[in-house]
C-alpha cells in the first residue's frame, strides 16, 4: 500500500470535513440547544426548532449560529480527515487483492466502525467545547452554565476544574455513537451509490463526459444525504445523551449513558430521546451530502481510485 496514496485518501477527507462545518454548524447550533433545554422538564424551553433559530437570530444575530465553529473546524477536519482516511485504507487491507466493485457488508462494517472508534477520541474533546459554547448563549436562563469567552478559555477552564479527564467527559458515549453511527452510515452510502450507479450506467451509455460527471455528482449527493440521515436515525439518542453528560453543570451527575437516557425518558417520555431530530435530520441531508461529493471530488482529483 503506497504511503502516497494513504495521504490522499486522508487529505480528501479533511477537505470534505471542512465543508461539513461550512454547511452543518448552525443547524447543530440548534440540535444541541433543543437537547439541553428541551430534556430537563416537561415545560419546553423551544418550542421547536424554528423558534430555537429566531431567538438565536435575535439576541446573539447570525454569528450566534456559528457559536462554537471554531473547535468544530479543528475537530471534524482532522476528525474526518482520520475517519475517511481510515475507512479507505481499512478498506483496501480487508479486501487484499480481490478490489470487487460490489459493496462487501463484511469489509464495509468493521471499517466503518474501526475508523468510527478511533476518531471518537478526538472528537470527544472538540464536541465537548463546542456543546459547552453553544449551550450558554447571550440569555439570561442559561446562567447555570459557565461562561467562556472563547473555545480555549473553555478547554483550559474545563481542565482547571475537572482535571483532564474533563476535557473527555462523554468519550465512552462518543465512542458508541460513532462506532455504530459510521457502521449505519457507510453501509447505507456504499450501497445505496452501488445501486443507483448500476442503475444509471445501464441507461447513461451514450452521454458525453460532462454529463457523466454531473450524473456521479448527483449519485454521491443523494447517497450522502440518505447516509446521513440513517446515521443520526440510529443514533440521535446517544447524541442527546452525550449532550447532556458533556454540557452538566454538576459534575458528579452519571457519565452512563443508558442511566442519562433513562432518567430523560422518566422526566420528558419518548420525545426526549429524540430531543433536536428536526434540526439534526433538516441539517443531516445537505451537510452530508456536501461532505460526500467533496470527498468523491477530491479524491478523484487527487487520482485516487474509488469503486
Amino acid at each position: 500500500m503506497a504511503a502516497g496514496d494513504a495521504a490522499k485518501d486522508y487529505a480528501a477527507g479533511f477537505v470534505a470535513g471542512v465543508a461539513t462545518v461550512i454547511v452543518g454548524h448552525p443547524f447543530d447550533t440548534v440540535k444541541v440547544k433543543l437537547q439541553a433545554y428541551n430534556t430537563k422538564t416537561q415545560v419546553k424551553e423551544y418550542k421547536n426548532a424554528w423558534q430555537c433559530t429566531s431567538r438565536i437570530l435575535r439576541t446573539e444575530g447570525a454569528r450566534g449560529l456559528y457559536r462554537g465553529a471554531t473547535s468544530s473546524f479543528i475537530g471534524m477536519a482532522f476528525e474526518s480527515s482520520l475517519l475517511f482516511g481510515l475507512y479507505s485504507q481499512t478498506k483496501k487491507i480487508l479486501q487484499g487483492e480481490t478490489q470487487s466493485s460490489q459493496p462487501q457488508l463484511q469489509v464495509i462494517i468493521p471499517s466503518a466502525a474501526y475508523g468510527g472508534a478511533i476518531i471518537s477520541m478526538i472528537l470527544c474533546p472538540a464536541e465537548l467545547v463546542k456543546c459547552r459554547m453553544q449551550v450558554q448563549g447571550t440569555e439570561s436562563s442559561v446562567s447555570k452554565y459557565a461562561r467562556y469567552s472563547s473555545p480555549l478559555d473553555c478547554a483550559l477552564q474545563t481542565i482547571r476544574s475537572e482535571g483532564l479527564k474533563g476535557i473527555f467527559r462523554g468519550g465512552y458515549t462518543t465512542l458508541l455513537r460513532e462506532s455504530t453511527g459510521n457502521a449505519t452510515f457507510f453501509t447505507i452510502y456504499e450501497l445505496s451509490r452501488y445501486h443507483m450507479r448500476k442503475r444509471l450506467d445501464s441507461s447513461s451509455s451514450t452521454l458525453g463526459q460532462k454529463p457523466k460527471l454531473l450524473i456521479e455528482a448527483g449519485v454521491d449527493i443523494i447517497s450522502g444525504g440518505l447516509a446521513g440521515m440513517s446515521f443520526w436515525l440510529a443514533v440521535l439518542p446517544l447524541d442527546v445523551a452525550k449532550t447532556i453528560i458533556q454540557t452538566s453543570p454538576d459534575t458528579n451527575s452519571s457519565r452512563n449513558p443508558f442511566q442519562t437516557l433513562k432518567s430523560i425518558y422518566r422526566r420528558v417520555g419518548f420525545r426526549g430521546l429524540y430531543a433536536g431530530l428536526g434540526p439534526t435530520l433538516a441539517r443531516a441531508f445537505p451537510a452530508n451530502a456536501t461532505a460526500m461529493v467533496t470527498w468523491e471530488l477530491t479524491a478523484k482529483l487527487l487520482g485516487v481510485q474509488r469503486h
